[in-house]
């Protein structure tokens, strides 16, 4: 096993362009940890005595839990399983909750990495975006956090309506001026059923433009380069040494295990994911019932999220690899639909790996669904 993933399911606000799963009431904040650490307490089963390497609260805002139901939950997670010496600890966290006094407390913890929203340096997008901190509490957060902590990741959006190459650049030297070591960046797209759609819909936001997010990704990919950061993953630089470890087990098809409202778990053969909805998954655990659905994947299935993953990162898609795990049928395939994208330089193969060109990165999710193999093996 590679990693336990910990949703917590809560946010002082809903930033308008997120479909995450979480609630703005914090009414049950306290009875969600109880069922968090009941859930896995139940599932210890899952790990077969295989090592955790990583542990990593996502959401929804785990900043907003308390410093005691942070350890109490890492309490849980090694009382429960057989972890790594070192393990990655990650806590994500937004920069309105991260005080000179909270971040002491979580470097008193067992956490030993900080994932920071900070979107945009950027009073407007900020604001556009509907995020609960500002522009200088941003850079005070950064400014705290990198006497504390060493392993630093920050998320920035890009292709924003109205940000110009220029606002963008500066963006970027801003995050760099603070020497973190990682950085995701994504560009701004409009889900269904969020604030940003009804917004667009109306008239009252202008739709973010393609050719405006690949111009930003180039500027990127560039100026991260030049800094000293790898593009190991579509949307993530990080330093040597700095890869988020998490994530990358997640890209190379490791185990892991997700606890908590929403969160999906995978063991190899099949997916499974508990249920979106608090109040139903806090119903189950106090019946001592797991909230969750499962998918065994079929041959096929594991093919094509092999392509996704294996295409997005510098590790790319070993052709032994397909050979050897799904035949002759796959790989000849593989190779007959990567004909035109290898015309229009945007794959190429090294050493018996397909990766995308450095022309093909921004459009590698496109490049893959051509790929994918279609129907049920």
């Amino acid at each position: 096993m590679s990693g336990i993933y910990i949703h917590i399911p809560f946010c002082k606000q809903a930033c308008h362009y997120c479909d995450f799963h979480f609630s703005t009431s914090m009414k049950r904040k306290e009875e969600m940890v109880l069922a968090l650490a009941k859930e896995i307490q139940m599932r210890k089963s899952e790990s077969q005595d295989e090592i955790v390497e990583t542990i990593y609260f996502g959401g929804g805002t785990p900043s907003v839990l308390t410093i005691k139901e942070i350890q109490f939950l890492i309490d849980e997670v090694f009382n429960n399983f057989k972890v790594a010496e070192n393990p990655e600890i990650t806590i994500e966290a937004n920069p309105d909750d991260l005080s000179d006094i909270r971040i002491t407390e979580l470097a008193n913890t067992r956490i030993n990495r900080l994932s920071i929203g900070i979107q945009s340096f950027f009073e407007d997008d900020l604001k556009m975006m509907n995020r609960a901190h500002n522009s200088a509490e941003a850079k005070k957060s950064l400014e705290i956090a990198t006497r504390y902590f060493d392993n630093i990741s920050i998320d920035l959006i890009y292709g924003m309506p109205g940000m110009s190459n220029e606002k963008w650049k500066a963006n970027i030297e801003t995050a760099l001026s603070f020497g973190i070591p990682h950085i995701s960046s994504y560009a701004l797209t409009v889900e269904p059923k969020t604030a940003l759609k009804k917004l667009i819909q109306a008239g009252k936001i202008a739709e973010p433009k393609d050719d405006v997010a690949q111009e930003h990704f180039q500027i990127l990919v560039d100026t991260l380069q030049e800094n000293g950061f790898i593009h190991y993953e579509l949307s993530n630089f990080g330093k040597e040494n700095y890869f988020s470890k998490n994530n990358s087990a997640y890209w190379l098809g490791k185990k892991y295990i997700g606890i908590g409202p929403s969160a999906h778990s995978y063991d190899g053969v099949s997916r499974s994911w508990n249920i979106a909805n608090n109040v139903l998954y806090l119903k189950s655990l106090e019946e001592n019932k797991l909230p969750s659905e499962k998918e065994i994947l079929t041959q096929t299935d594991r093919y094509n999220e092999y392509i996704m993953t294996g295409l997005r990162t510098i590790w790319g898609i070993s052709l032994e690899r397909i050979q050897k795990e799904f035949g002759e049928k796959y790989l000849n395939y593989l190779l007959k639909q990567s004909e035109k994208f290898f015309l229009d330089d945007l794959l190429s193969v090294e050493n018996e790996v397909l990766k995308t060109t450095k022309k093909g990165k921004f459009l590698a999710d496109g490049i893959a669904s051509d790929l994918f193999m279609l129907g049920d093996d």
